[in-house]
Formats: structure tokens, C-alpha cells, sequence
């Protein structure tokens, strides 16, 4: 991946113009097609296969009166007077005309109607006027709310004091607010200090400010096919801004290393994407899994949260391996620091040397301490938001507050109990005794409406219960309700079931909090595999995900202290406190998971890299740390001031998320990456890195740092001897090594056991699965250019040989731009050898020797590395097709031949043999 990553960084800097333009043109169409087709977020929180949602969907269908999107109207008389006095009963008719004359109205239930109870409260002073719609939550725009207020102009006109609320003015749309800007700000100069320059630090912020502008505008396109709930584009504006920011930074800082050393720029911005990229790839493949997994929770609406989560962090990947080089050579030598620095880092080798002098301490405090700020998070109660937790000051809230004080707090809580009668022959008198059973139920405050359908087929029972609909009060009564099912299918002969939007609202919470086991599963499970894969040990992935769990533990426990307990509440600005949103635990150890693997990533390679160098553990401790604590620091800053920012001013929905998000950043890259990690390393010494042989083997090698790019370097004037091919530390699959072996020939014979002698020849074609050593063929180094080396290279005898293909057609496959002329220069060469007779142009290729058809095509072949297999042609004959391709080659082209032990023990040609290993062998 790092020499793909290489490539592309280099060719995005020297295209720069072509590929901002680029960028530029995708903004521009996103954005356009957003405000084309965007329709806005609802919260439409639905659940499928469950009772509740079953009943719902039967009700649009049967009982849409019911059903649709509604709207409360909730007036207040004067003091000294009631609802029911003439005057005020005069203007809740006139209100009620009006609502009859909007087109979507389907009806307007008048408070003091028959078929309703309960929308008068007891004292006489405080009513509700139920308005039903007959659109879809896209159907209710700000035009719509704008005329249900005028509607009311009479109850106002007559000293009402009026409120608007109920599920058509529920949350629809983000809301950005300065702090967001302010957040940016602040990252700027984190980033101006980390980075030592204004310019680099400016280049991060903007491709994050377009990747998410290019996100936000997808996002909202995708209103226009689906329900979104209304934390969905601030959720991904706010993980795409902060992973936007930080992915560049980490790239921007190779570069600027690079420049430091040397490089020419478009040298530095390959290298930088081809090492900070790699790592930014794979952090952006670890948060996009653990975002995708949100989808084990089978929550429609949770799902798309991850999905459009997740496309936030893939561009932001994207944007910074491909806008970012480009920036980065619009600017050129700019970029380059006036000084390459000491390296040194005395802060951060002084903090390291303090937290691992007395390791145990520092592990044994840390874990208690953070243990300790967990332990609120048991009390973690989880509900989904409404109109209690709209902003203050907002039409929505002041209803729900006024029917929370006049009313009780049950009553902003409607729930349904749907039936099925249409075996009934009484259906009246069937809803009449239905709403009493449920009248009857302890914690059922009033049955406001219990009636047919106007088909009477279905029955409904609408009620409030005494409880608000984040008490766990009310979910015990819904649970005692569906028990009943069985009871009123035996009294009454119907079919019941529980739902409404209340309802829902707990099945959606109880089946988030039965998800949190196995999604927790799932990401501890999916950091030991990664990340035994990238670091070849056991015990730093179990000591990083248990470093993750402690991290979010401290979240759930902050989020208890602040918004359940009202722990600094003012200062936060959080106004309403209780339950926190449903899906707060499942989405934030989702991100966390992704960041706290960058994180471990960027931190703990560093030091395997050191330790790689000469065994020494405390060395690799401080040196890695050192290395790459100041970056890691600043991506933490940036973070940190990019969520933070969305906590005082932010939707009610998305504070707690932001808030979470912040301190679990805070504890997990301070506390627990920072101070926990050296302090156990210290203690594990060179045992961090063992990991047993056979597991070591089975896994896939991960290039998540580059280390491909960082031998290419080091091996680019290697061996500086004229050699064609050189190979250093090699291992064959027999177990034995090539030390050392070179040549400066363009013929080079392979000999030795079957299986060796097969991997040579892939490995010097780039073909070879898990090279281990140094290779070099010509100018390409691998492991890092063997995707180039096997563009450059083929395996011959090639092409099609059927019946019917002649060998004229069949050299022109292999390349041959003449092969009438090429076949007579071949003739020469084949007669010297003794390897005729000689072909005609119409002779069938599948009639050839096998000699002659390796020679043919070795002539006929484009490719500069040719690997053929000599070993079933004999002694003679493979030492003649040897001779005769060598007199074939141009200087620039290279013949690989295999052979048996001994088979071309004549060829005066290079030679590497295989059985057995010479321990040096130079040529």
C-alpha cells in the first residue's frame, strides 16, 4: 500500500492545479445537489420487526387519523380566568376554523370535544387543541408552522398565552453556532505551534473544511431518499472535522520531516503519504468498521448514523492523501522549515522518564483513578430525545413545559393501544370497556380516547400515563400491557398491541442497551486482531483495548456526573437533566475505538520501530515517545477543542455525544496513551514483542508506517556496485537464507529445489506473497516497487496458444511490433544453437518445440524482467535456449531461467544456487 501511497502522493503534488480543481468541481456538484433535493432531517425513530412498529405501520394503513404526524396547541388562560369562558372559548373556535382551512390539516380535535378527555386540565386554566396532519414529516416545512401560529392569533388575541408542540416540531434540521467556528480557531493554532508555520498549519483545516463540506452536502441530498435522524449531519460534521484535521496533520508533519532532511517537495509529499498516509488509511479503515458495526444494533435510523459517519471519515482519508499533496505542492519550498530541528523533544523525554521511574506506581494509580471515575457510569439511564430537550427559549420546549406543569409530565407521554376488531359486532361498546381495562392499570394517569376506526376494524385506546416517558415507570407499564395481550385476546376476542411514539422510544432504548454487550464484543475483538496484525505481539493489543475500555468508562461516568446528576450543568449550558440520548454508549465507543487506535498506532510503532533497532525496550520507550509524542499531542488538542466546541451551544442530542467524546479523547490520549502505555512497556520490557512463531506466521503483514518506504530510502544507493540484481536476508520457504547475492548480468539462472527456485523467480517479479529481506532488480527496491516490478515483468511462455493460432498472431500478443523480421533475427541465433528447425510466420504455436517457444517469446516479449522455467527441457537443451536468449537481450532487459541442481552447470552465466545456500556468493 505505502509504494501505491507513494505514487499517488507524488503525482497529486505535481498535478496540484488539476487536482484542487478537481476537488473544487465535487464541492460545487454536492452542493448543488443538496439544495436541489434536500428535504431535511426528521427524527423518525422507527424500529421494524418489533410489536410496536408492526401495530404503527398497520395504523397508517387503517387508522391514519391516528397515525400521521401531529401537532399540540397548548394555551394558557389569563390569570383569573379558565379555558371554558365564552370569551376564550370563542377564540379556541375561531383557532379551530382556521386550522380546518390549511390543506394538510386532516383534523383538529377542539379540547372541549366529546370523543377526547383529558385535554382540559383539572384547574380549568390550561387546555390542548390536537391537530392531526395528513403529510409526512418532509411535508411539514417552516410555511407549515408558520400558518399553525397565525391560526392562533385569536386565543392570543385574547390574552392566551399559546405554545406550539408534539411530534411536527421535533428536532429537523443541524444547527451550527459560532462555537463550532471557535473550535476551528483554536485548532488553527494548536496546529500553527505544532506544525512551527502558518501555512502548513492552514492546509489541515482547509481540506478538512472541505471534505466536510463535500459530507454535509451528501448528507443532506440523502434526505430526499430516507428518513435522518436530525443528529446525523452534526455528528458527521463533527467527526469529519476533527478526523479531517488531525489525518492531514499527520501527513503535513511528515512532509515538513522530510523537507527538513532534504527532499526535494515532491519527493517530501510522496514520502509523507506514503507513511503518515498509510497510517492515516489504516486509522480511517479501523473507524470506519467500528462505525459500520453500529449496524448490529438492526436500528434503521442508528445505521444510517454510521453510514454517513463513516462516509464523513472516508473522504476526510481521501481528501487528505489527495487534496493535501496537491496543497502541498502548490506551496513548494515554502513549506520547508528554516531549521531541521534537534530531534531531541526534552518535554516529552522528560514526561516519559517521569512516568516510567516507578512503573508500577504510575499503572497501579492510573487504573484506580480511572476505575474510580467509571464507577458513576452504572447509572448510565438512556432514553430518546423529544421536545424536553429542545433549547429553551424555543416554541417546542415551552409546550412541553407547560404541559409538564399543567398537566402533569405523562401527558407529553401519549401511548396507544391498537386492537383488532373487525370480528366485532359491538365495536363501540368493545373501545368503551377496552378503555376502561386500560384506565384500570396503575400508572395510567387519564384514557383521553377510546374508538373504532370508521371502518370498524381497528380500535385504538389512547392514554396518559402518570410517569414521563424516561421514567422507567413508564416502561414497566407498557411492558404490563403487552402482557396482558394474552388476557384481553381471551376476554374480548381481539388482538391487541402497545405503540406510539412513546412506545417505540423504549423499545428503541431497551434494544440499544441489549446491543452494547455484543458491539463492545465486537470492537475489543476487532483491536486484538488489528492490532496483533500491525505490531507481531500478543500483549500490547490486550493492553490497548483495555486501555480503550478504561477510556470509555470515564466517558459514561462524566456523562452521568453532568447530565444526570447536573455536575457543572451551568457551565456546559446543559439545561435539561436525565436520561442521555439512546444511542450515546454504542456511538461513542464507536469513534473512540477509531481514535483511540490512532492513538496506540502512532505512539507504539514508533517505539517497535526503535526497539527494532537494537533490542533496547527502555530506548525504544523514550526515543518512540519522543518521536511522536508532540504530533500526537496536537491531533489530541484538536480534537479535543473541535468537540468541545459543540457542547455549550449545541443541539441537546449532540452535547452529550460531543461531551462524551471530549473526555474520553482527553483520558485516552493523555492518561491512558500518554502516562498508562510507557509505564506498562516499562514493565513488559522486551517481552511486549513476543508473539508465538506460528501465529507470526499465519497473520498478514500490515505496512502501516511505511516500513516499505523506509528501506526503498535507505536501499537507494544500494548495493553501489553496478549490480542488476542484489538480494540481502532473504528467506526461503526451505527455511534457509540468502545472505548476500548480486550480479551485474542481464541473464541470471536460479537453481535448486522446485518450491525455492519458484519463489526466487516470483520474488525477482514482484510476485512473490511476504517477501521477507532486500531485494533490488535494477532500479526498483522491494518490497516497496514490487507492484511497479510486476507491471514491468511477465512469466514466459505467455499468450495464447490454441489450435488455431498462428505464431505470427501469437508473437504480436506477446508484443511484437514485427515479427516477420523479429522471427528472421531469432533464426540466426536458433540455428547457432542447434535448435531449429526454424518456424514459418503460418505455423500453429501449439506445434512449437517447447525450446523454440521459449526462446520465441523471451524475442518477442516487452516486458524488462522475464522469468522462464527450463526445468522440464534436459541438460541440453536448456543450456542452448539459455544461450540463444542470451544473445537475444538488450542491455535494459532481464532474463530469469530456472533450472534443477546442476541442469546448467554449463552456463556462462550468473548463477544462484539454491542447494545448497552459499553463505556469499558475489558475481
Amino acid at each position: 500500500m505505502s509504494a501505491a501511497l507513494y505514487s499517488l502522493g507524488r503525482w497529486c503534488h505535481r498535478h496540484a492545479g488539476r487536482v484542487v480543481a478537481g476537488w473544487l468541481v465535487v464541492l460545487a456538484a454536492a452542493a448543488g445537489l443538496a439544495a436541489t433535493v434536500g428535504e431535511g432531517t426528521h427524527d423518525d425513530f422507527t424500529l421494524p420487526g418489533t410489536e410496536g412498529q408492526e401495530a404503527l405501520d398497520t395504523l397508517t394503513r387503517t387508522f391514519p387519523q391516528i397515525a400521521g404526524i401531529s401537532a399540540q396547541i397548548v394555551y394558557i388562560a389569563p390569570e383569573g380566568s379558565r379555558v371554558d369562558d365564552p370569551a376564550l372559548r370563542e377564540a379556541a373556535d375561531a383557532t379551530l376554523e382556521r386550522l380546518d382551512q390549511m390543506p394538510l390539516v386532516d383534523d383538529a380535535l377542539s379540547p372541549f370535544d366529546d370523543l377526547v378527555d383529558g385535554t382540559v386540565n383539572a384547574a380549568g386554566d390550561a387546555a390542548i387543541i390536537q391537530v392531526q396532519f395528513s403529510g409526512g414529516p418532509s411535508d411539514i416545512t417552516d410555511q407549515v408552522k408558520t400558518d399553525l401560529r397565525t391560526a392562533t392569533e385569536p386565543l392570543e388575541a385574547a390574552g392566551a398565552e399559546v405554545e406550539l408542540g408534539g411530534g411536527a416540531f421535533m428536532n429537523t434540521g443541524p444547527t451550527i453556532t459560532w462555537m463550532e467556528a471557535a473550535g476551528v480557531v483554536v485548532a488553527f493554532v494548536v496546529l500553527w505551534i505544532a506544525l512551527g508555520s502558518g501555512r502548513a498549519a492552514f492546509m489541515p483545516v482547509l481540506t478538512a473544511l472541505i471534505g466536510v463540506g463535500v459530507t454535509m452536502s451528501l448528507i443532506w441530498a440523502l434526505t430526499a431518499v430516507t428518513h435522518l435522524a436530525s443528529p446525523t449531519p452534526l455528528l458527521a460534521l463533527m467527526i469529519g472535522l476533527a478526523v479531517g484535521i488531525d489525518y492531514a496533520l499527520f501527513i503535513v508533519s511528515r512532509q515538513r520531516e522530510e523537507l527538513g532532511r532534504g527532499a526535494e517537495p515532491d519527493e517530501a509529499s510522496g514520502r509523507a503519504v506514503a507513511t503518515g498516509g498509510s497510517a492515516v488509511v489504516f486509522a480511517g479503515i479501523t473507524t470506519l468498521i467500528a462505525l459500520a458495526g453500529l449496524a448490529i444494533a438492526r436500528i434503521p435510523f442508528l445505521t444510517w448514523m454510521g453510514v454517513t459517519a463513516s462516509a464523513s471519515v472516508a473522504i476526510a482519508v481521501v481528501v487528505a492523501i489527495t487534496l493535501l499533496p496537491a496543497l502541498m505542492g502548490l506551496a513548494g519550498e515554502r513549506l520547508r522549515p528554516r531549521s531541521a530541528g534537534s530531534g531531541r523533544a526534552p518535554i516529552a523525554r522528560r514526561w516519559v522518564r517521569a512516568v516510567t521511574t516507578a512503573p508500577w506506581v504510575t499503572v497501579v494509580v492510573v487504573v484506580l483513578a480511572l476505575g474510580a471515575l467509571a464507577l458513576p457510569g452504572r447509572d448510565l439511564a438512556l432514553a430518546l430525545p423529544g421536545n424536553g430537550t429542545a433549547e429553551e427559549g424555543t416554541t417546542e420546549r415551552a409546550a412541553y413545559d407547560l404541559v409538564d406543569e399543567h398537566f402533569g409530565p405523562g401527558f407529553n407521554s401519549p401511548i396507544l393501544l391498537t386492537a383488532d376488531i373487525i370480528d366485532s359486532l359491538d365495536p363501540v361498546g368493545l373501545m368503551d370497556r377496552l378503555g376502561e381495562e386500560v384506565a384500570a392499570f396503575e400508572g395510567v394517569e387519564t384514557v383521553a380516547l377510546a374508538t373504532p376506526n370508521p371502518t370498524a376494524d381497528t380500535g385504538v385506546v389512547q392514554f396518559f400515563p402518570s410517569t414521563a416517558a424516561d421514567d422507567p415507570a413508564t416502561a414497566e407499564l407498557v411492558e404490563r400491557l403487552r402482557e396482558a395481550a394474552p388476557r384481553f385476546e381471551r376476554d374480548y376476542d381481539v388482538t391487541t398491541a402497545v405503540t406510539g411514539q412513546t412506545a417505540m422510544e423504549i423499545d428503541v432504548s431497551e434494544q440499544l442497551s441489549g446491543t452494547l454487550l455484543p458491539f463492545g464484543a465486537f470492537v475489543v475483538v476487532l483491536t486484538l486482531l488489528l492490532l496483533t496484525t500491525v505490531f507481531r505481539s500478543v500483549v500490547v493489543p490486550v493492553k490497548a483495548a483495555l486501555g480503550y475500555l478504561l477510556s470509555v468508562g470515564v466517558s459514561f461516568g462524566a456523562v452521568v456526573l453532568v447530565f444526570q446528576r447536573g455536575w457543572a450543568a451551568d457551565l456546559l449550558g446543559v439545561d435539561h437533566i436525565g436520561p442521555v440520548i439512546s444511542f450515546l454508549p454504542i456511538l461513542l465507543m464507536g469513534v473512540l475505538f477509531g481514535l483511540a487506535m490512532d492513538y496506540e498506532l502512532f505512539l507504539v510503532s514508533r517505539m517497535k520501530e526503535e526497539f527494532a533497532r537494537d533490542g533496547d525496550a527502555d530506548r525504544a520507550i523514550e526515543a518512540g515517545f519522543a518521536t511522536s509524542g508532540r504530533v500526537v499531542t496536537a491531533a489530541a488538542v484538536v480534537m479535543l477543542a473541535v468537540f468541545i466546541a459543540f457542547v455549550p451551544e449545541s443541539d441537546a442530542m449532540v452535547k452529550p455525544i460531543a461531551f462524551a467524546l471530549a473526555i474520553g479523547v482527553f483520558v485516552d490520549a493523555f492518561v491512558v496513551r500518554m502516562i498508562l502505555v510507557p509505564a506498562v512497556m516499562k514493565l513488559l520490557g522486551s517481552r511486549a514483542w513476543w508473539i508465538p512463531s506460528s501465529l507470526d506466521r499465519s497473520l498478514p503483514r500490515l505496512d502501516v508506517e511505511g516500513e516499505a518506504l523506509h528501506e526503498r530510502v535507505a536501499r537507494a544507493d544500494w548495493p553501489a556496485d553496478g549490480s542488476r540484481v542484489a538480494i540481502a536476508s532473504l528467506t526461503l520457504p526451505s527455511g534457509h537464507v540468502i545472505d548476500s547475492w548480486r550480479t551485474p548480468d542481464s541473464c541470471v539462472v536460479v537453481e535448486g529445489s522446485s518450491r525455492d527456485r519458484a519463489f526466487v523467480a516470483l520474488t525477482l517479479s514482484g510476485r512473490a506473497p511476504q517477501a521477507t529481506g532486500t531485494v533490488r532488480v535494477d532500479d526498483l527496491v522491494l518490497p516497496f516497487d514490487a507492484s511497479r516490478l510486476r507491471r514491468r515483468s511477465a512469466l514466459l511462455p505467455a499468450g495464447d496458444v490454441s489450435r488455431r493460432r498462428s505464431v505470427g498472431a501469437w508473437m504480436a500478443e506477446l508484443g511484437s511490433s514485427d515479427p516477420e523480421a523479429l522471427l528472421t533475427e531469432v533464426a540466426t541465433s536458433l540455428a547457432a544453437r542447434g535448435l531449429g528447425p526454424v518456424p514459418n510466420l503460418a505455423d500453429r504455436a501449439v506445434d512449437l518445440s517447447p525450446p523454440i517457444r521459449i526462446v520465441l517469446a523471451v524475442a518477442a516479449s516487452t516486458a524488462h524482467v522475464m522469468i522462464v522455467d527450463l526445468a522440464d527441457l534436459g541438460e541440453y537443451h536448456a543450456l542452448r535456449v539459455v544461450d540463444a536468449c542470451h544473445d537475444l537481450l538488450t542491455p535494459d532487459r532481464l532474463l530469469v531461467a530456472t533450472a534443477a541442481p546442476g541442469a546448467l552447470s554449463g552456463a556462462e552465466v550468473a548463477t544462484l544456487s539454491l542447494d545448497p545456500i552459499p553463505e556469499l556468493m558475489t558475481v
